[in-house]
């Protein structure tokens, strides 16, 4: 990676935009850092220039704009491959299964969830996680294997992953699954996490005083 790139990352603290700054801490980096407005539907002109879903995270790097934040993770682990969140391309199949399970699977199964939405039997084949018990049924089962996602080595699926988790942990969705609480502990162990949370308070401290 060159020296001369521009990076600028477009977020709220309170906002998934707090896994995109999680991804840049951990590959290192250099980026701006726009504050955009939580609380409705963002209708600045330049921005949906950049992301026309008025939301945020969104990460412009050059002249490549990147929202959503799998897409975003999967992104930066190559653009800066000298952090080795990315397995070689050969080797990548588990990596692209459990970092698309965690945008197809657990995001929409966690925000279901937190919302009260109710799946009833007869709908679970409709329904791509089936339900939110299988899901996490599912990543414990993988992580009793490995001790990150897709294998040995932490890679971006983790960064992802793991902050899905640790929301439904905070938040109380997620209960009495010690294999899940322990590998999000680790997680948010890694100093680049434990970086990004300090930027994101510090940054949410200013919108509070």
């Amino acid at each position: 990676m060159a020296d001369d790139y521009t990076l600028t990352l477009y977020t709220h603290p309170m906002s998934r935009g707090r896994i995109a700054r999680w991804m840049l801490e951990e590959v290192g980096a250099r980026y701006d850092t726009v504050l955009m407005e939580l609380g409705r539907k963002i209708t600045d002109p330049a921005f949906l220039d950049l992301n026309p879903m008025g939301k945020v995270p969104v990460i412009v790097h050059d002249d490549v704009v990147v929202t959503e934040c799998a897409a975003i993770c999967a992104y930066l682990a190559d653009a800066f491959p000298a952090a080795g969140l990315a397995p070689p391309t050969a080797e990548r199949g588990p990596y692209y299964r459990w970092l698309l399970f965690g945008a197809g699977c657990l995001d929409p199964a966690a925000i279901n969830q937190g919302l009260g939405v109710e799946i009833a039997p007869e709908q679970e084949g409709m329904v791509g996680y089936r339900t939110f018990a299988a899901t996490l049924d599912t990543l414990e089962w993988q992580l009793a294997k490995s001790p990150h996602i897709a294998g040995e080595a932490c890679t971006a699926a983790d960064v992802y992953i793991a902050a899905q988790l640790g929301w439904g942990l905070q938040f109380g969705f997620i209960k009495d699954r010690p294999t899940i609480a322990d590998y999000v502990d680790r997680m948010y162990a890694r100093p680049a996490h434990e970086r990004a949370v300090a930027l994101d308070d510090a940054l949410a401290a200013t919108l509070a005083g």
